[in-house]
């Protein structure tokens, strides 16, 4: 069966010897060295569809949309560019024979979610997280791929097509024979200088004459002059996004080509001592810890003469820190395992997967000592995001266990990715500073504490759950939202639904400095700024 040049998922070829001749550090003599771009050439398309006038044409919506809606702020108006978009990169995908795969839905759904979170909440990190994400994910869609490189590589793949599209364009449609261009040319090169005579001449009259200088102020749209860069920028990087993904679409890189070649195999002693050494400080981690809650934390604080919050801020960001680098410890410690015998790969199996279930119970232990930190000072919007991310990692491991006891990794690589793009979604989707409010609220109606100094400084998905407060606290807590909602009105397409009801409860039940902002329910509650928060 011949194959399909645009299938994006195959065929793979083992490492092997290949065109280079044996592999490994030392080569048969007049062997050539591969050059450093050897391994980018391998994931070349075979051939690559030509761009169309309708691709052109979507690429251009793209940019005027982008240069008329992005410039103030994100909001609906992404998921109307990413509709333009798809457009433009299916017409693509159609002129080059592609199909949808099955996950090439699944990554644009995730994309697709990911766009709702601008034109749901307000925040401006989630929703920045969300449209990068967005991004990447749409470009793994249109690659595909099931190994690591045909999984990771394309998730910036995006930024390495902005330019070779619009060589792609130029090309497809300089040599595209165009119907009627001896009639159509002429008439737009006299637009062109009909445009420029009357702009010229145009200014010179209303400067000659205020009557005239009204009428044409009537009759020309309302421009802000300050505004054109960055529309035009917006334009250029709306058109060029919207033709990189069509670029992509009609023919991708087949990153599951790209040769990994594993590392050099060690001696089982050499590669083992470290790993059983390693596990070994996990178990008595591990045991250390059993004795903690079995103990009662309230005898562990007792024993440290610490606090709640000053025994979790003392071992999270360093529990957090060797989850990661265990992550990169499995990784380096798999490359290199002994692999000869049977024997080899089951004491790798043992002692990898070893490690991965003593790493869950660091996860846990660093999500426990957050819990305390959290329970003592409040959630912040930084300590949600590493408690999502710890979460996250939780998962990588877990898989990593799976891929263990199942002795197959085929999976793996789309399953980790889709692990971190579905944390993404429901990280965007959940509102982080609505759940930073509503844990904060709820810990003052519980204690009669809260961190004013850190809830100011949320979005205005915060106000619902800062409604709750009594006064002075609630126009403490709310006033600064207030005021960027009110000095900072942006069009529909470029606000959020969180917004629109921060302002339907704030007109319902105005504060009690009667819009003043003069700090003074600050002053009550004894919060003193000093010129800074």
């Amino acid at each position: 069966m011949p194959e399909n040049p645009y299938d994006p998922y195959g065929p793979y070829r083992a490492a092997g010897p290949g065109p280079w001749g044996v592999p490994g550090p030392n080569r048969a003599p007049g062997v050539p060295v591969p050059s450093a771009g050897t391994w980018l050439r391998r994931s070349d398309p075979e051939r690559r569809a030509a761009a169309t006038p309708r691709v052109l044409l979507a690429a251009l919506l793209a940019g005027l949309l982008a240069a008329w809606l992005l410039y103030d702020g994100l909001g609906p108006n992404l998921l109307l560019l990413g509709a333009v978009t798809a457009v433009g990169a299916g017409i693509a995908a159609r002129a080059a024979g592609r199909r949808i795969r099955p996950w090439t839905a699944v990554w644009s759904l995730c994309a697709l979610a990911l766009l709702v979170v601008p034109a749901w909440w307000d925040a401006g990190w989630p929703a920045s997280l969300a449209a990068v994400g967005a991004l990447a994910l749409a470009s793994l869609a249109l690659h595909g791929g099931r190994r690591w490189p045909g999984v990771l590589f394309p998730l910036p793949g995006i930024l390495w097509q902005l330019v070779p599209s619009a060589v792609w364009v130029w090309e497809s449609m300089d040599r595209r024979p165009l119907p009627g261009r001896g009639r159509i040319v002429p008439v737009l090169k006299a637009l062109a200088v009909a445009a420029v005579l009357l702009t010229v001449f145009g200014l010179l009259f209303a400067g000659a004459d205020a009557a005239m200088a009204d009428l044409l102020g009537n009759l020309s749209p309302d421009l802000d002059l300050d505004q054109l860069p960055g529309r035009g920028a917006l334009f250029v990087l709306g058109a060029v996004t919207a033709l990189g993904f069509a670029h992509t679409a009609a023919g991708p890189r087949r990153w599951d080509r790209t040769e990994i070649r594993p590392g050099r195999e060690r001696r089982r002693l050499e590669w083992a001592l470290p790993l059983v050494a390693l596990n070994l400080m996990f178990g008595a981690f591990a045991v250390i810890q059993a004795v903690v809650v079995l103990g009662g934390a309230d005898a562990v604080l007792s024993n440290t003469g610490m606090s709640r919050s000053e025994y979790a801020r003392q071992g999270f960001w360093q529990l957090s820190a060797i989850t990661v680098l265990t992550l990169v410890v499995v990784t380096f410690a798999k490359r290199w395992a002994p692999r000869t015998t049977p024997a080899d790969r089951r004491v790798a199996r043992i002692l990898l997967g070893l490690l991965c279930v003593l790493a869950l119970g660091v996860v846990a232990s660093a999500l426990g000592r957050m819990w305390f930190y959290v329970d003592a000072s409040g959630l912040t919007r930084l300590r949600l995001w590493v408690l999502v991310v710890e979460v996250w990692l939780g998962a990588v491991f877990l898989l990593l266990i799976a891929a263990g006891l199942t002795r197959r990794t085929g999976w793996l690589p789309r399953a980790v990715v889709l692990s971190g793009a579905l944390t993404a979604v429901v990280y965007g989707l959940m509102g982080p500073d609505a759940v930073v409010a509503g844990q904060n609220v709820a810990r003052f109606e519980r204690s009669h504490q809260i961190d004013l100094r850190n809830v100011r400084t949320l979005s205005a998905d915060a106000v619902p759950a800062l409604d709750r407060l009594p006064e002075p606290q609630r126009t403490c807590a709310l006033e600064l939202i207030r005021t960027d909602l009110a000095d900072d009105p942006v069009p529909w397409y470029a606000s959020s639904r969180s917004a629109a009801r921060a302002r339907e409860l704030l007109a319902a039940r105005p504060l009690s400095d009667g819009g003043r902002g003069s700090g003074k329910a600050c002053a009550q509650v004894g919060l003193r700024f000093d010129g800074l928060l």
